[in-house]
C-alpha cells in the first residue's frame, strides 16, 4: 500500500468512526424551547475528546487494514482468491 493510499484509507476509516463515536455520551438540553419544543444540540458534546478517541480507534483499525493488505493471507495475485489466467 502506497503512502497516498494509506492516507486515503485512514481518512475513510476516521470519517466512518467519527459517526460511530459522536452519539456516545450526547445528551440534549433538558430545557426545551417553550415555543417549539426543540431541545437543540447536546449541552456538553466533548468534541475534542471524541476526536481523540476517533483518531485512536481509526489508527488501530488502519493498522489492521494495513496488515491484511500486506499479508499473504488475502491476496488477489496468488492463492485461493487469485484470478485464474486462461
Amino acid at each position: 500500500m502506497s503512502w497516498v493510499t494509506g492516507i486515503a484509507v485512514y481518512v475513510m476509516i476516521w470519517w466512518t468512526v467519527i459517526f460511530a463515536v459522536l452519539p456516545i455520551g450526547a445528551h440534549p438540553d433538558s430545557r426545551p424551547d417553550p415555543r417549539s419544543g426543540w431541545r437543540g444540540a447536546p449541552t456538553a458534546p466533548a468534541l475534542w475528546k471524541k476526536a481523540l478517541v476517533t483518531t485512536a480507534v481509526a489508527a488501530v483499525l488502519w493498522v489492521v487494514v494495513w496488515w491484511v493488505v500486506q499479508s499473504p493471507y488475502l491476496s488477489f495475485r496468488h492463492g485461493w482468491l487469485a484470478l485464474h489466467n486462461n
